[in-house]
């Protein structure tokens, strides 16, 4: 069985536990404490969550891959297309963009949002990273346009992990999101497999 370990509301781990509910995948969530214990650093070095274990001795503790590796070894599922799909190739550039270009912004805004002496909060650096933020959002804004997910017509891997990183940005970050990723976002919070996501990880 898959086990994946998280902090509670962990938002990364959110990803892969919502995964596992759409494809209706068994799964054991491990809760952790921060900061992590020994013995799961013995596991994951990085001392970092989502950590993913699987038979076979598979160990993940990139989100991504997570998702990736999921649908793969669990599928096939419509959340990620197959090969020879023409659609492939936006559920994998919108996946890896939401963490690669979007979340690696995330990561130090939230560093200095929560860590940094009052001076360093808004220096340089900073503001330069959320500019780079915002315009990748105007980028995944282009890309909806008119569609209601991001890689087209249907739901699939790239909304669940786009959802994790505009979460971060506006409930971490408290920044606002544009309106039409607003709406994008209420359309992916109204799915019955996100709301047991959500309750579990928040336990």
């Amino acid at each position: 069985m898959l086990r994946i370990y998280n902090f509670a509301r962990g938002a990364r781990g959110l990803r892969v536990v919502w995964l596992c509910e759409e494809m209706g995948l068994p799964y054991h969530l491990e809760r952790l404490p921060f900061p992590t214990p020994a013995a799961y650093r013995a596991l994951n070095p990085l001392g970092t969550v989502p950590f993913l274990e699987d038979e076979g001795g598979v160990a993940l503790n990139e989100s991504v891959a997570m998702l990736l590796y999921v649908a793969q070894r669990y599928g096939p599922t419509s959340l990620l297309p197959a090969q020879d799909d023409p659609r492939l190739a936006r559920v994998l550039q919108m996946t890896v963009f939401s963490e690669a270009t979007i979340g690696a912004g995330l990561n130090p805004l939230m560093a200095a949002h929560f860590a940094a002496p009052e001076a360093d909060k808004r220096n340089w650096s900073v503001r330069g990273i959320e500019d780079r933020v915002k315009q990748a959002l105007a980028y995944v804004v282009g890309m909806l346009g008119s569609h209601p997910h991001v890689a087209g017509a249907d739901f699939t891997l790239a909304d669940i992990a786009m959802s994790t990183s505009l979460s971060m940005w506006r409930g971490a970050l408290g920044q606002a999101l544009p309106d039409p990723l607003a709406a994008y976002q209420e359309r992916l919070a109204a799915r019955p497999a996100y709301q047991r996501a959500q309750a579990m990880n928040s336990r």
